[in-house]
């Protein structure tokens, strides 16, 4: 049989049935990549969405392209990726809320941060500060709690609502201390830190990259970071931790993708998500805006979602924090 007569036989018989698939295949990925960011534009989840989001376009050969769906505290946006298909074209920067508190905080959770997902790279933590307006009488974590135990009505603490991270570290410091505090829930972290700049509030738990140009201009003192360690931009702050063994409460933001996505698939893309974010022009302009880079693995993530679900749930219930929807 001749060479052309045994290709035409081999394109027409079961061989060929089994091959053509494989030749057809287009490598990943071939058209524009979609990354959802369940929040409204200029917040700073999606600053740095679309700045990681231009580093990865050039590796991966194609458009990065950002889509904000806000709403429902990230669970819109959440959801709508969840439910796509899992062919690493739609991806989600989530965030501890979506994928860690938000499950306990509803009556009908539309989707499981762990189950419906795919873990692609754990990307900054978001540092929380506990900050007081400079009229109060203290200087450090201590002499807080030593505070407000002396005079409950100065135990008001602010944060961006109900069941935000920043809502929870006030809880936990409630908690480990005995203090009694008072949260006083706002509509953003806005509105909370007016009121504190103000004098009307006297304490605030917010993001660092809301609070930084305040701390260093002095007109708010900032008394501690709710992590194990201190922070690059703030080194003179302690670590509730260097107070309160192992007291920890992150905030992050982290890329995920639809479950059941294809192992080459997901690891092209953590690979070059977290490579992004340890890219040294990319980290420079991340801590300037008060981020601290990480830029983990997929399986790495996943034990931090697992981690996260399992200790808010513990906190959200210890402290009485009832679901809203």
């Amino acid at each position: 049989m001749k060479r052309r007569e045994l290709v035409a036989w081999m394109g027409s018989g079961p061989l060929g049935l089994l091959s053509q698939p494989v030749w057809a295949q287009s490598p990943y990925p071939d058209r524009p990549i979609k990354l959802v960011v369940p929040y409204p534009p200029g917040a700073s989840s999606d600053a740095m969405g679309r700045l990681v989001a231009q580093k990865i376009a050039g590796p991966l050969g194609q458009p990065v392209v950002v889509d904000n769906r806000s709403g429902a505290s990230g669970n819109i946006g959440s959801e709508a990726v969840a439910k796509s298909a899992p062919d690493g074209y739609t991806l989600l920067l989530g965030t501890d809320a979506t994928h860690a508190s938000n499950l306990h905080l509803s009556t009908q959770p539309t989707f499981h941060p762990a189950r419906d997902f795919t873990a692609l790279s754990l990307a900054v933590l978001n540092p929380i500060v506990l900050v007081v307006h400079p009229s109060m009488p203290v200087n450090n974590l201590q002499e807080l709690v030593a505070h407000v135990k002396s005079k409950p009505q100065q135990g008001g603490f602010g944060s961006s609502g109900s069941g935000s991270p920043h809502h929870l570290a006030g809880e936990l410091l409630k908690q480990r201390t005995g203090a009694p505090l008072v949260h006083v829930p706002y509509r953003g972290g806005g509105p909370a830190l007016n009121d504190v700049l103000g004098g009307q509030l006297p304490m605030l738990f917010a993001s660092l990259i809301t609070v930084l140009q305040h701390i260093q201009s002095g007109r708010l003192r900032a008394l501690a970071v709710t992590s194990l360690q201190r922070f690059d931009a703030l080194p003179q702050v302690p670590a509730m931790a260097e107070t309160l063994e192992g007291f920890e409460l992150n905030s992050w933001l982290a890329f995920f993708g639809p479950a059941r996505m294809p192992e080459a698939i997901s690891k092209r893309l953590s690979d070059e998500l977290a490579a992004a974010v340890r890219d040294p022009e990319v980290r420079t302009k991340l801590r300037d805006s008060g981020l601290v880079p990480v830029g983990s693995s997929g399986p790495e993530l996943a034990e931090v979602v697992r981690r996260d679900l399992e200790h808010r749930g513990r906190l959200i219930r210890a402290a009485n924090i009832k679901p809203e929807s």
